[in-house]
């Protein structure tokens, strides 16, 4: 019989709250943390917490990260106490970068329903097809298409796309990314039951830009 396993001590804790506090942890990118952090996670919590931080793990979709506690104003002794500063920030999001998030998230639950694998991968001319649809004619749609480069960047540095290395190492080649399954932890089923109407919103909102835009011409 193989002996027990020796009990965790802080050092192991602090390897896994570091990982969480540089970002989200998948199950894929480190096997030996992610095994650690779903043995430890109740003490991992109990850490965090002294942060004002939840632990988020789905141990499906094999990914973990942290988030500010929900403030909660009818807490007298909270609302007493000297505010903790955020750790994890608050990132407005633009509102093209908010379109192709609902529509990323959209394509996802799609594939899932499909039930043709784990990974859902798209072109950059497919992810370009997603916002198109929802476009107005007109002059501006050139310009909104153009600036689509700078939107999928800066979808890929908030960890909801990852760009992946060209088939056969050839960069002429256009670039493919993998939507990350986390975005289901920030657009969950109730938004996406609300999908159509924010898109009403989204094209009214880009109708209003191509005029604005036509009427300075």
């Amino acid at each position: 019989m193989s002996p027990p396993a020796p009990p965790a001590n802080s050092a192991d804790l602090s390897v896994l709250l570091i990982a969480l506090l540089k970002g989200v942890v998948y199950r894929e990118g480190d096997e030996r943390i992610w095994a650690a952090l779903i043995s430890l996670q109740a003490r991992v919590r109990d850490y965090a917490a002294v942060l004002n931080l939840d632990v988020v793990l789905d141990e499906s979709e094999g990914y973990a990260f942290l988030k500010s506690r929900a403030e909660h104003s009818g807490d007298a002794e909270a609302a007493s106490a000297t505010p903790l500063p955020r750790l994890v920030a608050r990132r407005p999001l633009s509102y093209a970068v908010s379109l192709l998030l609902a529509l990323l998230r959209k394509r996802l639950a799609e594939f899932d329903a499909g039930g043709a694998g784990t990974r859902l991968v798209l072109s950059r001319d497919e992810i370009t097809d997603l916002v198109r649809v929802f476009l107005p004619d007109g002059p501006n749609e050139a310009k909104l298409i153009d600036g689509l480069e700078t939107t999928i960047n800066k979808v890929a540095e908030l960890g909801f796309l990852e760009k992946l290395k060209p088939a056969g190492g050839s960069p002429a080649q256009a670039p493919s990314y993998e939507v990350r399954r986390i975005l289901k932890a920030f657009v969950d089923a109730q938004w996406l039951a609300e999908f159509d109407a924010r898109l009403g919103a989204y094209q009214t909102q880009l109708t209003g830009v191509t005029k604005s835009a036509q009427a300075a011409a």
